[in-house]
């Protein structure tokens, strides 16, 4: 073996002591803090059992209150909350999708946005049915903004993109009355039947919640994936580093945060500009260093290397190291904690859209129309912020890995189909990938994506279950915070597959490629579905049959959620590591674990016992694989 090395959990752990002690210096408080504080948590509120729709109460159940004011029982409160926490996914990252839709309005030749991948915007006006034959390629463009845009209120129909899905699987969510709509409108369905007085069956609620997923994944979060591709370019393959050691002491470091990639786009662009290079310099500093945390990390990282600070997580400890000088956010995963943590630094917290405005921040109201402008102002600020960084405070933990990132659903096809055939065609095909599944070589495959949660020691589950499977010859691709654990640990490292099973360490030898595979942010979960609709389409087989299967052992949010029900409504067996907040209803518990099976032909798998959920999805893979007598 080489002298490849991973960076350990506890690694992460140590480097993250030494920057609370530097927090404790000037008074900062932290999330390890804040979650001393918050527990116990509410059992009511874990089971979900609580009910706050109205105003008669809030009201519990209990065994001496089996049933709230207006009536309702346990196994209705507990599927409308859990529709509303979908419906508030569904939401999130739609108007993710429906804000690139906008910015994709100004896209031109002369403009701060351009379309970069002209090849994938004609494939898909040729989806829609859109003439493409002659046309200047903006003023496609500006259609095909439009037609995304009217997804979102359409009167009539379900969504375009549904279509890219097997025969088979459409004709599932036809049955069962799960084909979403406008996406608006399955929002407001949502939160229209959960209202008090109507809803309380609990099959009805799980029905839309699928319907509300459907919505997100095979709507807003693939308008967002596939418009953004256009505009930025479509991911290839690019290597990168992650880890707080990205950070540089004698440069201005400018932090991106969040998840739209309009704004941190511009911000690489104008730290590139040798006036503001320059400017860095006259102040001391050597140049300007981009980093970034969450999806919009995963976002720059993919198109143009930018290195990968942390996850979820980590994003008071980038404010930590004291070299920060400025941390800016756009929507999503931001804690308001980074305003009056920022307060204790030099470092300038700069938000920028009204839906996600903070206390204790700057706001520089970033839009698509003056965006250069924004961008410029941004960089400027925080290059002239370098001079106030307090050298006592500085101390950025060395720890760094290397990684190979930006593994769209083309670029996959074409890497593995480049170790088979010399030429590959237009849309390519992932038979290579089949044949290694179904000659055992690779025994099947895992989409492991979701936050960082504070009731699973950090990292933890991500890498541990990485390294199971990749041992057991099992392929992983990821998204979000779950491709930033990998990477900070140095599983997207090409010589990770010293880690693997003999089977997947020879595809990885082959391919070139990591034993785990990033392809992208949380919307870019889209991908995943893509990617398992074109292997079931390739192998004639039904996406239920194909070994594969979702993995989130971390999540905690909404949008999470709202993936669970389109990645499982997709026939792809999901699997959790942390309970949702269902537990209260044996009812929905049962819908959402064996009941929607029947609908979609998959359903969810809860297991907080990490060890053990890596068993039971290697155990799934293998029933998969006997089924299919493979």
């Amino acid at each position: 073996m080489s002298e490849f090395k991973l960076s350990s959990v506890e690694e992460f752990e140590k480097a993250t002591e030494r920057l609370l002690e530097t927090g404790a210096k000037v008074g900062a408080d932290s999330w390890q803090l804040r979650v001393k504080n918050q527990t116990p948590h509410c059992k009511f509120g874990e089971k979900g059992i609580c009910c706050r729709i109205c105003s008669m109460g809030p009201c519990r159940i209990t065994p001496k209150a089996p049933r709230g004011i207006c009536g309702c029982d346990a196994h209705g409160i507990v599927g409308r909350n859990f529709l509303r926490f979908v419906a508030g996914g569904a939401a999130t990252h739609s108007d993710h999708g429906r804000e690139i839709c906008h910015t994709f309005t100004h896209v031109a030749p002369d403009g701060d946005y351009k379309v970069k991948d002209p090849e994938k915007l004609l494939r898909i006006a040729k989806e829609w049915g859109v003439e493409t034959e002659g046309r200047d390629i903006y003023d496609l463009a500006h259609e095909m903004a439009e037609l995304a845009l009217m997804e979102y209120g359409k009167p009539y129909g379900v969504q375009r993109w549904l279509s890219r899905a097997p025969e088979h699987t459409q004709k599932l969510w036809h049955d069962a009355e799960i084909e979403p709509r406008a996406i608006d409108r399955e929002v407001a369905t949502a939160m229209h039947m959960t209202h008090m007085g109507n809803s309380s069956k609990a099959e009805a609620l799980i029905r839309q919640s699928l319907r509300s997923g459907m919505s997100d994944g095979w709507g807003g979060s693939m308008a967002g994936t596939e418009f953004s591709d256009i505009m930025f370019g479509t991911p290839k393959p690019v290597d990168t580093e992650a880890n707080l050691g990205v950070m540089k002491e004698d440069e201005v470091n400018i932090i991106v945060h969040g998840h739209d990639p309009s704004l941190s786009e511009m911000i690489c662009e104008y730290a590139e500009d040798p006036e503001m290079i320059a400017l860095a310099k006259s102040v001391g500093a050597k140049g300007i260093n981009v980093a970034g945390v969450c999806c919009t990390s995963n976002e720059v990282a993919m198109r143009r290397g930018v290195p990968m600070a942390g996850n979820f997580l980590q994003q008071e400890n980038v404010v930590l190291t004291g070299a920060c000088e400025a941390i800016v956010v756009d929507v999503q995963c931001i804690f308001p904690a980074l305003g009056p943590l920022s307060k204790c630094f030099h470092t300038k917290f700069i938000t920028t859209s009204k839906i996600a405005q903070m206390p204790d921040s700057e706001f520089i109201l970033f839009e698509a129309g003056s965006a250069g402008e924004k961008a410029r102002k941004i960089v400027r600020m925080a290059v002239e912020n370098f001079v106030n960084r307090k050298k006592e405070l500085v101390h950025i933990p060395q720890l760094k890995q290397k990684a190979t990132v930006g593994y769209s659903v083309e670029a996959i096809i074409k890497t593995l189909d480049g170790v088979t055939n010399s030429q590959v065609d237009e849309t390519g095909t992932t038979k290579p990938l089949l044949d290694c599944i179904t000659s055992g070589v690779i025994r099947g495959a895992v989409a492991m994506v979701g936050c960082n949660n504070p009731r699973v020691r950090p990292d933890s589950a991500h890498i541990g279950l990485m390294k199971k499977l990749i041992a057991n010859d099992i392929i992983v691709i990821l998204s979000g915070c779950s491709a930033q654990a990998a990477a900070r640990a140095g599983l997207m490292d090409k010589q990770a597959k010293e880690l693997c099973g003999d089977g997947l360490r020879r595809v990885c030898e082959l391919a070139d490629i990591p034993p785990v595979l990033h392809m992208g942010s949380c919307v870019d979960i889209s991908r995943m579905v893509v990617l398992a609709s074109q292997l079931a389409k390739d192998s004639g087989l039904n996406i239920s049959q194909l070994p594969v299967v979702g993995c989130a052992p971390e999540w905690m949010s909404e949008k999470a959620v709202s993936i669970g029900n389109y990645v499982v409504a997709t026939g792809i067996d999901t699997f959790l590591g942390v309970e949702p907040q269902v537990t209260g209803s044996s009812e929905v518990v049962w819908w959402l674990t064996e009941g929607i099976r029947d609908w979609v032909e998959a359903s969810y798998f809860i297991e907080t016992d990490i060890d053990k959920l890596g068993d039971r999805m290697i155990a799934r893979i293998e029933e998969k694989r006997s089924a299919l007598g493979i």
